[in-house]
């Protein structure tokens, strides 16, 4: 019992005598906290390309060998992929989608631009064109009920949005931004109070563990810990879950899929599938350009120089007709109400895998940088931030032996 109330005596007196040094440590721990996850959500999207000494950088792979380029921006090709087969697979059904299209709409918005080709190319009045607006009119509705047969050899959503992507990798981070806003603050700001109250057990330790190493191994255990709950608390539970008599818990994104949906599908109809972007999709690939140019030749009597003289002039003529098939697609509001539908476990798959990819790296560095604060709390706490076993030892002197006895 004495030895017990001598422990807590000697803490008491270690403390009094450097009671600045010893509540700095929490202090310090709730920063390390903080900035080690403020950290892991900027390695998260930044940078955009590579920083670092280029010995040795793998694509898809955000560390090189001293250098680090943003998880999402490295894996954006991986990412999206991912994601444009979660959208076409789960969200909407391009036929479908495609299918609201009134052709008879689509050929009057057109018709002008059919005029016009006449007139330019083939020397034809305009008031002479102008009488077979009808005859324009019934080709390219017919043509348009083709396109409607077959889009999916027509219109690659899949390489839209990936190239989309690979072209601005920065387009992808900002979705995810965009949809995790919440989450990522939560994941920035929970390192705070769960590096202040890891922090007080840090404190504790050190009064009562004669061994300085207790703060910096304290240090790396705040960094370590406080990213990896922070990150199991987003996404855990996936389904509501109760413990005992409490709850039901359930990770906090997976509360907000109904904020997530419209986040996510307005992004996405403003974006990324626009129609524009499908357009200008549709009339570059290599593939799906030339599938359009032998539907529009077999629609026009086999006319290879009628069909080329269109497809050339036919991006010229889409402002008039990209305000009806955004607004007719309904992209943003067919998106918004698949999400909200989706299963827990379907919607967890919707931000996750943007920290799944590396978050043990993110953890590591969490755990490293912690460590290195545990260092300064070892310097202020002791006055000395020489690493131990860097130290060299002193020899001891033995006292000198006593004098023979005559």
């Amino acid at each position: 019992m004495a030895n017990g109330l001598g422990v807590f005596a000697t803490a008491a007196a270690k403390f009094r005598g450097s009671w600045r040094s010893y509540l700095a440590i929490p202090l310090i721990a709730a920063f390390v906290g903080w900035f080690t996850n403020y950290l892991a959500v900027q390695m998260i999207f930044y940078p955009i390309n590579y920083i670092g000494i280029p010995l040795w950088v793998k694509d898809g792979v955000p560390l090189g060998a001293l250098g680090w380029r943003g998880i999402v921006p490295s894996k954006a090709k991986k990412m999206s992929e991912a994601m444009v087969d979660m959208v076409t697979g789960q969200l909407l059904s391009v036929e479908e989608v495609f299918g609201r299209l009134e052709p008879k709409k689509v050929a009057k918005l057109l018709n002008p631009m059919i005029e016009t080709i006449a007139s330019d190319n083939y020397n034809i009045p305009k008031k002479v064109t102008s009488q077979f607006s009808f005859l324009y009119s019934g080709v390219l509705s017919s043509f348009v009920r083709d396109m409607q047969k077959n889009i999916i050899s027509l219109c690659d959503i899949r390489k839209c949005v990936v190239e989309q992507m690979m072209e601005d990798r920065e387009l992808l981070g900002k979705l995810f931004q965009k949809c995790g806003e919440l989450e990522l603050k939560f994941l920035t700001n929970s390192g705070l109070w769960f590096g202040f109250f890891l922090g007080c057990i840090q404190m504790i330790v050190a009064l009562f563990v004669e061994n300085p190493w207790s703060l910096s191994i304290g240090g790396a255990i705040v960094g370590f810990a406080t990213n990896w709950l922070a990150l199991k608390w987003i996404f855990c539970p996936v389904t509501p879950t109760k413990i005992g008599p409490f709850g039901p818990f359930q990770g906090l994104f997976l509360t907000r899929q109904k904020a997530v949906a419209k986040e996510f599908s307005e992004f996405f109809a403003k974006n990324v599938l626009t129609s524009e972007k499908l357009f200008k999709s549709i009339l570059t690939d290599e593939t799906t350009k030339v599938n359009f140019f032998n539907l529009l030749k077999k629609r026009l009597w086999g006319s290879a120089s009628a069909a080329t003289l269109i497809v050339k002039e036919l991006p010229n003529h889409l402002s008039a007709v990209h305000p009806y098939v955004d607004k007719t697609l309904a992209l943003q509001p067919t998106l918004r109400k698949s999400m909200e539908k989706m299963s827990s476990i379907q919607f967890e798959r919707v931000l996750h895998p943007i920290f799944e990819e590396d978050e043990f790296t993110l953890i590591v560095a969490g755990a490293i940088l912690g460590f290195l604060a545990g260092l300064v709390q070892q310097a202020i706490a002791t006055g000395n931030f020489t690493l131990m076993f860097w130290k060299r030892r002193k020899k001891q002197k033995l006292p000198p032996p006593p004098p023979a006895l005559e």
